[in-house]
């Protein structure tokens, strides 16, 4: 009977089986190939620090609200929408995808997905059919590469603009090569991690900083990019710390992209330093729960996820060592608790189901 991972409480996860069904119309069947942990959105649920745990995002009025009178908690809830898997079963009236077909879904940590297919293919992160086998480390982080390319249209970076990533985990690591790709002249990385660091240095940044150094990170940026902030800065780490630090790096006028998921308050920030001397604009990128693309109708999300997909197929983007810890299934309560205790103890953590290498 296949299993799903779910969160019954903060730092406290269990599998349950589930049993399978018969196929309704319309359905596929995947069974689980490889999924990735996301060290934002799913750690925050983990530790019970997200927004999502004691409020409830109203879509209609899209505001934060308190839960209804007598609703039940947040949890149980399920984690996970980096997964890659292979067709195993379709219904007799399913055409986008066939039985062997590898794919790319925002669903679930679990052994079985039964999904509609015609929905999935709307979803926020619509199911990708993927081009080949071979590499399925690329094909988890399509998910990552949308957000990463989300934030980097989000910027509507010129060419020859001077950009900073703040945050060199998996989205950064890819949207500072996606930077590369679109013409910049300077692309500095910033991040407290040396391996990080290093890595980014391998992938193209012109330089790559330690934010945590004694001379502040905002006269530092400006040593490197001959006197002044840089034009554009994409924030990723997803702490107030960071966000702070691509205020300061940001020049007269620039613009400063939050792509990070923020837990919490943010007592780091000092609004009264650059963003209020140097006028900048401070941009939200996201592209779940029901926000357009600032390009749309141009760009939807299916438009994204097949760029996404495209780039890293094509090796225009690379992926390659950044999945550096890797778990079986079961082992999903260790991988957490690793990361909870050290989230720079990998840039990428994927579950493994089954041997691997079905």
């Amino acid at each position: 009977m296949p299993n799903t991972l779910v969160l019954t409480r903060p730092h406290h996860l269990e599998l349950s089986d589930h049993p399978s069904r018969p196929l309704r119309p319309g359905e596929a069947r995947l069974r689980s190939r490889l999924s990735g942990i996301s060290h934002g959105t799913e750690l925050s649920l983990y530790r019970g620090t997200s927004a999502f745990a004691d409020k409830v995002f109203d879509r209609g009025l899209r505001a934060f609200v308190a839960p209804p009178a007598g609703s039940a908690s947040a949890y149980p809830v399920t984690l996970g929408y980096e997964m890659v898997s292979e067709v195993v079963e379709v219904g007799s009236d399913v055409t986008a995808v066939r039985v062997g077909d590898l794919v790319h879904t925002g669903t679930p940590h679990q052994e079985e997905t039964v999904l509609d297919v015609a929905a999935s293919l709307r979803a926020t992160y619509p199911l990708v059919v993927l081009p080949e086998e071979d590499g399925l480390e690329r094909a988890l982080f399509v998910s990552l590469a949308a957000v990463a390319l989300q934030a980097v249209h989000d910027a509507a970076i010129k060419l020859g603009d001077t950009v900073s990533v703040h945050g060199l985990g998996a989205i950064g690591l890819l949207a500072v090569q996606m930077c590369a790709l679109e013409g910049i002249q300077n692309v500095i990385g910033v991040d407290p991690d040396p391996r990080r660091r290093q890595f980014a240095e391998r992938l193209g940044v012109t330089h790559a900083l330690d934010p945590n150094e004694a001379e502040l990170l905002g006269v530092r940026i400006r040593d490197v990019n001959g006197g002044h902030g840089v034009d554009v800065a994409l924030e990723v780490s997803g702490t107030d710390r960071g966000l702070q630090g691509a205020l300061a790096a940001a020049g007269l006028g620039a613009t400063v992209v939050a792509a990070g998921f923020y837990q919490g308050g943010a007592v780091n920030l000092r609004l009264g330093e650059e963003f209020h001397h140097n006028r900048l604009t401070l941009i939200a990128s996201a592209g779940g729960w029901g926000v357009p693309s600032r390009f749309a109708p141009l760009w939807d999300r299916r438009r994204i996820m097949d760029t996404a997909t495209r780039l890293l197929y094509s090796g225009k983007v690379s992926v390659e060592g950044m999945l550096d810890r890797r778990f079986r299934f079961e082992e999903a309560p260790q991988a957490y608790g690793l990361l909870d205790r050290d989230p720079q103890a990998a840039v990428k953590v994927a579950l493994v189901y089954g041997d691997g290498r079905r």
